[in-house]
């Protein structure tokens, strides 16, 4: 198997009789086996076509970038680590573990214990730690490379399985060498082996007259993350069987034909070349986005497009601007520009939560079916939560449906080696690939839309987490609502974005409502200026619109001050006793002509408690529900819903005639675009209350608002959750609890102008935006003289909590990037080992407890199981509702994942010693069937089965769900 292109001997060629002998793979159930002079081959040639066919242009820079020759040692270098990962397979320590193997090593001369006789020892020489000291070893007696500069090298080998060696086990394997090479005669006979191994590999992979020029070379710690992932990818292609053969059978196959089946088998998209667009910035947002008829470009838009393209080097670029202003099309067309000039192969779009990332998901698939470099190409795409296998837009890309197509390599042979059939090639095709769907590999695709924990698990110390830079390393990435991150989410956000500048890859952070501290933090820790005290001031702290930028390694940010927009809402604010009584008769009066009003509370209780008196004063079917506790489906069809009632005007097929009021937890403050005639919120941060008066004349509903009540056509937010009685502004506990009383002082202080008597005065949006934000979180005292006492005490639990969140997020946070040349032995020590995008992953770049998910089923009145009874079919028009689920066989398909789409986070309630109650409680009813790889929909879930009247008691509480109002909880009376 020719890997460099040349007719050089295969490797098999320059091996005696002994070193043909070493195994690598086995397969106990059948008894196949791969040599290892097999597997070093198949991984070197994987990452040979990787390099040339996957990687991003951007990624393969990197790399070049640090070695001496470029681009050619840089391909040489990742194609000769692939092959020689697996070199610690040389080991009496690996060898001893398949007897019939072992003897016929032992037959060539390389003897060896039993397994049972090394005993425990053997933990201490895991094959990866291994290899890494035996090249080592080779590099210095071989070639003259000091001890110092070997292991940024090695370090790939050694933690090829995901964790880099620490120093501590390096020391323990050099005090066992019997782990390495067997003593006594046959020692000379391992060392020969070894040796005889690790020289073929140099001289046919192409390196053995390249490594005296790498021994002054210092690899940057990015590189060699890159390239352990690389490794990593190599390795675990290599290692599929269905792609590569195990002998007996695949001795049979000629190398060049053995990799060629294997690669169509595998079949990977290839990466975005993207395309630098010129003409204007009309004619790019024309071209990918459907503006509406006679709209103009935004000049935040135009300023975004003018900047990017200013930048010699494409680094982070911060939007700010008001909600409704096109920054999701301004990041995108960014990102375009970005991508061409960095090598970026793809765009990671992250949003806060799973429903946003819903709702992104199907704008980039437009977006991409519009984008040159895309249309009539084959790229891969993938949404990034822990439910995304539920989504009907993602699961549409898996169905081999239309244009997009899903390709796996898990299909009969015959089948996956074909081409694909010409006519899902008419658009952009983009692909669901199976291989790249697995928990780990997820991110590697192409083009990600998912949430912001995916991007912060790059700071978490994790098993394989390479493989997480890998994929971030390689895209464009963009953050939406970065003001909605707390310090805790920050302290592992800005470590990211750290790595990314030193990636250079591009960043584009987008938020309606940033502090000017937190612009300089973002700034300062993609520049690489954290760690430095020195500070990204851009001088501009109330200028707004801002478009800002850094360089990686920048020190001076760029601006653009772009004027507003035509659009403006004035915004009537008005305090507003905390009373339903009083809300009731306000609303009352507020919607006597018609008119939709937009009720945020900001607890859940408070959400109900509040629906349920405003029905009774207007009727349960003018006031609508939503907050996050619902079951997925349930949710998905609240969001769909509220769009289709408040949605954009031109998209607003049945916005209600007469009045109606909807009650919404925060879930209405983020990426929904929906629009109210009035607004009644819970106090919270400014900024949030900003986000929440971006729902309040969203759109424009005639001239002058004329098509809305008359009462309303002025825009009015009533600010309630407060005892405004007290001498101190008072907020709800519920409030408390959620912001602290800090924020909720400062949003009270900055707020007194437009809330105090006859002489307030209208919020201007968005002209009073950035003052507001800046000022409230500013250092400055606000507020009057008789508060100050409260505020400072306020001020110092902030302060406390504040550190707390990020002494706690630092314990497992990833390091900085170290000098070049520095191993990255100990990368990830001290970390969470292979916790992932699961609660507990998730928990860990959150400041949450570990919250507890749930299947909700309905447990009919003779004790059978089925899906709740009010579900909508789904698109293809399948009956989801009642659906039986057997209880003593595997539910089918369908029913188990329609099953698994009514999944249900409790809320904290059923945190910390409640949990486990719950837990306890929900494993007694255990389904045998329901578990392992025949119901993978099911498998591992705790299922919450209610009854006919939709209600149960779990861990002291009595718990009732309704499509309506979603999940309520009450403590027993008696526990």
């Amino acid at each position: 198997m020719s890997v460099g292109g040349s007719a050089r001997p295969d490797l098999l060629g320059r091996l005696g009789e002994s070193a043909r002998s070493v195994w690598a793979k086995h397969d106990r159930d059948s008894d196949g086996w791969l040599p290892l002079w097999r597997h070093m081959e198949d991984s070197a040639a994987v990452a040979g076509l990787l390099w040339d066919q996957w990687l991003p242009v951007g990624v393969r820079r990197l790399v070049a970038e640090a070695l001496p020759q470029g681009e050619p040692d840089a391909r040489a270098l990742a194609v000769w680590l692939a092959g020689v990962h697996d070199i610690g397979k040389a080991t009496p320590a690996f060898a001893c573990q398949v007897d019939q193997l072992a003897d016929t090593m032992r037959d060539r001369g390389l003897e060896m214990r039993s397994a049972r006789a090394m005993g425990p020892d053997r933990r201490i020489a895991p094959h990866g730690l291994a290899g890494q000291v035996l090249l080592g070893e080779w590099l210095e007696e071989r070639h003259g490379w000091a001890s110092a500069r070997t292991g940024q090298f090695t370090v790939a080998v050694g933690g090829h399985h995901g964790v880099p060696p620490e120093h501590g086990q390096i020391k323990a394997l050099y005090q066992h060498e019997e782990l390495l090479r067997t003593p006594g005669a046959s020692n000379r006979v391992w060392r020969q082996v070894q040796t005889e191994l690790l020289d073929a590999c140099a001289e046919h992979f192409g390196v053995a007259g390249r490594l005296d020029g790498w021994r002054a070379v210092r690899l940057p710690q990015p590189v060699q993350v890159l390239l352990t992932a690389l490794v990593i990818v190599s390795d675990w292609i290599a290692s599929n069987p269905d792609l590569f053969p195990y002998f007996p059978e695949g001795a049979a196959h000629n190398d060049q034909d053995r990799l060629a089946a294997a690669w169509r088998g595998l079949d990977l998209p290839t990466p975005w070349l993207a395309e630098e667009p010129d003409g204007s910035a009309r004619g790019l947002f024309t071209s990918r986005f459907e503006l509406p008829a006679g709209a103009e470009v935004r000049p935040v838009q135009e300023a975004a497009v003018e900047l990017a393209r200013d930048m010699e080097t494409p680094g982070l670029m911060i939007v700010e601007a008001p909600m409704g202003e096109g920054k999701t099309e301004a990041a995108l067309a960014v990102a375009e520009i970005f991508a061409a000039r960095s090598g970026a192969g793809g765009v990671f779009f992250a949003l806060p939560t799973m429903a946003t990332g819903n709702a992104m998901f199907p704008r980039l698939l437009d977006w991409l079916n519009r984008l040159p470099g895309v249309v009539g190409s084959r790229h891969s795409v993938h949404l990034a939560h822990s439910k995304a296998a539920l989504n009907e837009d993602f699961t549409g890309l898996m169905a081999r449906t239309g244009r997009v197509t899903a390709v796996g390599v898990d299909e009969a042979a015959p089948a996956f080696r074909q081409k694909l059939d010409e006519r899902h090639r008419a658009s952009a095709e983009l692909v669901a690939h199976s291989w790249l769907r697995g928990r780990k590999k997820a991110m590697l695709a192409s083009f990600v839309a998912g949430t912001i924990d995916q991007l912060l698990f790059a700071g978490l110390k994790s098993r394989h987490l390479a493989l997480r830079h890998l994929a971030v390393a390689g895209k464009v990435v963009v953050i939406d609502e970065a003001h909605a991150y707390d310090t805790y989410m920050s302290v592992y956000l800005d470590r990211v974005l750290s790595w990314l500048g030193a990636y250079r890859m591009p960043v584009v952070v987008l938020s309606a409502t940033l502090p000017a501290s937190r612009r300089r933090e973002l700034l300062g820790a993609y520049a690489g200026q954290a760690s430095t005290g020195t500070s990204c001031d851009t001088g501009t702290p109330d200028a707004y619109p801002l478009v800002t930028a850094v360089p990686p390694g920048g020190e001076k940010p760029l601006v653009r001050r772009p004027r507003a927009s035509a659009r403006s809402t004035t915004v009537l604010v008005e305090p507003l006793v905390d009373d339903l009584d009083v809300l009731a008769s306000r609303l009352e009066n507020e919607l006597a002509e018609g008119g939709c009003a937009l009720v945020i509370r900001n607890t859940v209780k408070r959400v109900l408690t509040t629906a349920r008196a405003l029905r009774d004063r207007f009727g349960a079917e003018n006031v609508t529900v939503a907050h996050s506790y619902f079951v997925d489906l349930d949710r998905a069809d609240k969001d769909s819903t509220l769009l289709r009632l408040f949605g954009p005007a031109e998209k607003t097929d049945a916005r209600p005639t007469g009045r109606h009021i909807v009650v919404a937890s925060q879930v209405a403050e983020q990426s929904l675009d929906v629009d109210f005639d009035l607004l009644v919120s819970d106090l919270c941060p400014v900024d949030l209350l900003l986000q929440r008066m971006g729902r309040l004349h969203r759109h424009p509903r005639g001239q002058a608002q004329e098509m809305r009540p008359p009462r309303l056509r002025t825009a009015r937010c009533l600010v309630t959750g407060v005892d405004w009685t007290a001498d101190v502004p008072a907020p709800v506990p519920g409030s408390v609890a959620v912001y602290g009383r800090y924020a909720l002082l400062r949003s009270v202080a900055v707020l007194r102008p437009h809330l105090d008597g006859e002489a307030q005065r209208p919020v201007q949006l968005p002209a009073d935006i950035s003052p507001l934000v800046q000022c409230a979180y500013g250092e400055r005292p606000v507020g009057p003289e008789d508060w100050q006492e409260v505020m400072k005490e306020a001020a110092e639990q902030f302060e406390r909590h504040r550190d707390d969140q990020a002494e706690r997020a630092a314990v497992f946070r990833l390091g900085d990037v170290g000098k070049p040349g520095r191993p990255l032995f100990g990368w990830v020590a001290a970390g969470v080992g292979d916790t992932d995008d699961t609660p507990t992953g998730r928990a860990q770049v959150r400041d949450s407890r570990d919250s507890l998910e749930v299947v909700v089923v309905q447990r009919r009145g003779d004790g059978s199981l089925a899906t709740l009874p009010w579900l909508k079919p789904d698109r293809r028009n399948r009956q989801r509702a009642g659906v039986e689920l057997p209880q003593d066989a595997t539910p089918a398909s369908f029913a188990a994942r329609t099953a698994a789409s009514c999944g249900l986070r409790l809320p904290l309630q059923f945190s910390g010693e409640t949990m486990d109650r719950a837990i306890e409680e929900l494993e007694q009813l255990y389904l045998r069937k329901w578990q392992g790889k025949d119901s993978p929909w099911l498998s591992d879930q705790l299922i919450l089965a209610l009854d006919e009247d939709c209600q149960t008691q779990l861990a002291g509480f009595s718990l009732r769900y309704s499509p309506e109002d979603g999940l309520e909880v009450t403590r027993d009376a008696d526990d």
